[in-house]
């Protein structure tokens, strides 16, 4: 007989474990189920510095006081990959290790990184999407980020610290990311910029990246030589369970409101997986709570 939690929630970043907190006052009994490891993304963020209450804070450590607290209370915690969902009265949450049934779902499943489709992104080393990560690695090498948000910025940052040069990549002329990060890259000796550029191609040796080809704004291509190549060029959802339910959108996001509910009874959307117009960490932490208080009252409801 399969074991019941009250509530599932499947995904492990601040969303899930937020939500898995406000569950666990409830009384209610919960499973929170991550394949990859708990934090989520922000956990690779070298300072958080937008988060309430805390002036700075690494992404690690705060993921690790989610973490934490959730399982102080009593949540059940397991990596496990999710393979399906069967949605009814009761649903059933098949892993691969094992299934689980419960009354109330919460996904919060979370963001994967979006490449350049370029290839050899998949097969050469020296790809990268988390500086904080593997940045070590190239420790008094050359290479590139490629991005114009706050993420890329703040891994050029982070690399300049440790690599001979840095060179950001971006598109256009001007970055959207926060401009006092823009600022404190250009006062670093080892990072240059290439703007209005794009990355078209990816030259390896060996397996190992080696260089790449640069087309700017004009049609002039540049070769630029480096040992590391760092994408942070934007997220997608992790779409594949929420159009296995029929609950995506066209662009793979969860259809639910600011109530996170979706249309199909007892499931709940949290976090950036959900279809809005503002995703933070903040916003990722609200969205736990409320779909954690609403999965409550379906419990409540189908008691």
């Amino acid at each position: 007989m399969r074991e019941f939690f009250d509530i599932i929630i499947v995904g492990g970043g601040p969303a899930g474990l937020t939500a898995a907190v406000y569950a666990r006052r409830a009384g209610k009994s919960v499973l929170v189920l991550e394949k990859e490891g708990f934090g989520g993304q922000i956990a690779s963020a070298p300072k958080v510095e937008n988060f309430p209450g805390f002036a700075a804070i690494s992404g690690a450590e705060l993921a690790d006081r989610l973490f934490s607290q959730a399982e102080a209370l009593g949540a059940r915690l397991e990596l496990e990959e999710v393979t399906e969902i069967t949605s009814g009265a009761v649903k059933t949450v098949t892993t691969d290790y094992g299934a689980y049934d419960c009354a109330a779902l919460i996904l919060a499943t979370g963001m994967r990184h979006r490449t350049l489709g370029l290839a050899g992104e998949d097969t050469l080393s020296g790809i990268s999407y988390c500086a904080v990560c593997d940045g070590a690695f190239y420790a008094g090498k050359d290479v590139a980020v490629c991005g114009g948000g706050s993420t890329a910025l703040q891994d050029a940052l982070f690399l300049s610290e440790v690599c001979r040069h840095v060179t950001v990549i971006h598109r256009r002329a001007a970055f959207r990311g926060d401009p006092i990060l823009v600022d404190a890259l250009r006062k670093r000796e080892n990072v240059s910029f290439a703007l209005e550029a794009e990355v078209v191609a990816l030259t390896g040796r060996d397996g190992a990246l080696e260089a790449l080809t640069l087309r700017h704004l004009d049609g002039r291509l540049e070769t630029l030589t480096v040992s590391g190549l760092f994408e942070a060029v934007g997220q997608m959802p992790q779409e594949v369970l929420s159009r296995q339910l029929g609950l995506a959108d066209e662009g793979g996001f969860l259809r639910a409101g600011e109530d996170c509910r979706t249309a199909a009874n007892g499931v709940f959307a949290a976090g950036d997986c959900r279809a809005k117009s503002v995703r933070q960490l903040t916003t990722a932490c609200a969205d736990g709570a409320v779909a954690a208080l609403a999965a409550c009252d379906w419990c409540a409801h189908m008691s």
